[in-house]
């Protein structure tokens, strides 16, 4: 059996910008998700503290330090710029793995800095 347990963590980010014209997705900045482990690509799942929505898309790397948090295409219409977010990725586990995991959690300063 395998269980879906979190694996990374990027706890209270501020939304910097929301795009509807772009495909979808979730631009982060390079930092952030290098510091978390999560990959572009990487399916997440976003819970905004302002609103109470929740919905999951995909990560693009964005600038490195820039801060930048950008929800892209239908995600734009969950949030508004300045909403803080938690953004969450899940990774697929043995009940041995998911005991010994402990999930990388970053918590952004101001700007979305490290």
């Amino acid at each position: 059996m395998l269980l879906e347990i979190l694996k990374s963590k990027i706890h209270c980010a501020r939304v910097t910008e929301a795009n509807i014209d772009y495909v979808g997705s979730v631009t982060i900045d390079k930092r952030l998700m290098d510091a978390a482990g999560i990959l572009p690509g990487e399916r997440v799942y976003i819970a905004d503290k302002n609103n109470g929505e929740r919905f999951d898309t995909y990560t693009i790397a964005g600038p490195e330090g820039s801060g930048v948090v950008c929800l892209n295409g239908a995600a734009a219409r969950k949030a508004q710029v300045g909403d803080v977010v938690i953004i969450m990725s899940y990774a697929l586990m043995t009940p041995e793995e998911a005991a010994a995991n402990s999930p990388k959690i970053v918590f952004p300063k101001e700007g979305n800095r490290l």
